[in-house]
């Protein structure tokens, strides 16, 4: 945040209009993770750096950020970082271990480890996010908008419990039934270093906002509405707040709720302007829950970018047309995969912005017949009447 100059001017701002309702030059699509695993300049600049002094380092998180736009017509950046850097603001170690992924050898193991975290000036240690935030807008020169994120409270709260990945989120999922007054004490403690996070990231010049709840697939609906959605609630409604009180930017704010398509309706009730739906949801019926004044996005399944070209191309464009051209973004139903071919990408995003076109300039096409048709039978009748 240390350069003060006014950022560039926006030249496709696609996604924006998409998240507002706005109607759209062509349907924005970027894809979740789209800076990482599957980029083999990625992987280089991983074999010099390791992952979280790559988060931490604003010069290597821009130019992870910048990597994906060098190679696709994407109409989104989104900053390269780290739903655990919260729980290391919080005073967590959180490791990177090759073939495993995150760890925290130091978990959440019981109510007394709460003394542990320090909330205290959490958003001050992540100052390095805003920093690459700020130094990403200018280096984007206005190309497409720069997305900013933080994972919810539950997601981060799993990981700070199980110390790590879990398939089953067994220790966490016990928290609920053994500690009901202390999981609410965490997830509210969550809930406050996130709003603080957001915060920063809007004034460091993030244009949109999305709040990952990669782990509620594993809460019943019952559960997910006692447990994440009152969280997921105060997010919005505090940020709008704080941003409406001093005078900052209200930037369109998606949720992605990871296996949570059965309360599409009450997320929809949130406050979000953009719904993010995993590949299991069904777009028409997504529309119907959440109504015409929500954006939607997603909702390709990541193992469909294996398939070939053809194949790519046609589940694309079918997707496409399901969702239709208002209120939609494009994306997977989650992250891109470390595997994925670079050409996948390349046939994502062109068969997205293809998909409408044809159907775009069919209309214009019966739009002049009807003209000309008008034209010739007012001249018929005028010939006729002299």
């Amino acid at each position: 945040m240390k350069d003060t100059k006014p950022f560039p001017v926006l030249k496709n701002d696609n996604l924006l209009r998409a998240a507002r309702g706005e109607v759209v030059d062509r349907v924005p699509v970027w894809v979740m993770r789209q800076a990482g695993r599957y980029l083999p300049e990625f992987q280089e600049l991983r074999k010099q750096h390791d992952f979280f002094t790559v988060c931490r380092t604003p010069e290597l998180a821009c130019e992870v950020t910048m990597q994906p736009l060098r190679r696709f017509d994407l109409d989104a950046s989104i900053i390269f970082s780290d739903i655990l850097v919260i729980p290391q603001a919080l005073g967590l170690t959180v490791e990177m271990h090759a073939g495993v992924g995150p760890v925290l050898p130091q978990p959440i193991n019981t109510p007394e480890d709460l003394k542990r975290l320090t909330p205290d000036g959490a958003v001050s240690r992540l100052t390095y996010v805003g920093d690459a935030i700020t130094m990403m807008r200018h280096k984007l020169e206005g190309k497409v908008p720069l997305i900013g994120f933080t994972g919810a409270p539950w997601t981060l709260m799993g990981y700070m419990i199980e110390g790590g990945g879990s398939k089953t989120m067994s220790k966490s999922k016990a928290w609920l039934t053994d500690y009901p007054e202390d999981t609410r004490l965490f997830l509210n403690l969550l809930t406050d270093a996130i709003v603080d996070y957001l915060e920063m990231q809007v004034k460091a010049g993030a244009q949109m906002l999305q709040v990952f709840e990669s782990s509620a697939e594993h809460l019943t609906k019952e559960q997910f509405l006692l447990w994440a959605v009152p969280y997921l609630r105060r997010i919005r409604d505090e940020l709008v707040d704080r941003l409406t009180k001093k005078a900052l930017p209200l930037v369109p704010m998606t949720l992605f709720a990871k296996g949570a398509g059965h309360s599409l309706k009450e997320q929809s009730e949130l406050g979000y302007d953009v719904i993010a739906l995993d590949w299991t949801v069904d777009p028409i019926e997504a529309r119907a829950l959440v109504g015409p004044n929500i954006t939607l996005m997603g909702n390709l399944d990541p193992q469909d970018m294996y398939r070939d070209a053809d194949e790519l191309r046609t589940l694309t464009t079918e997707m496409v047309h399901k969702f239709g051209k208002s209120r939609y973004i494009a994306n997977l139903g989650h992250g891109i995969t470390p595997q994925t071919p670079i050409t996948s990408m390349e046939v994502l995003v062109e068969a997205v912005h293809k998909a409408l076109v044809r159907s775009f300039e069919w209309y214009i096409l019966v739009f002049l017949l009807l003209l000309l048709y008008n034209f010739v039978v007012y001249h018929e009748g005028a010939a006729a009447a002299d």
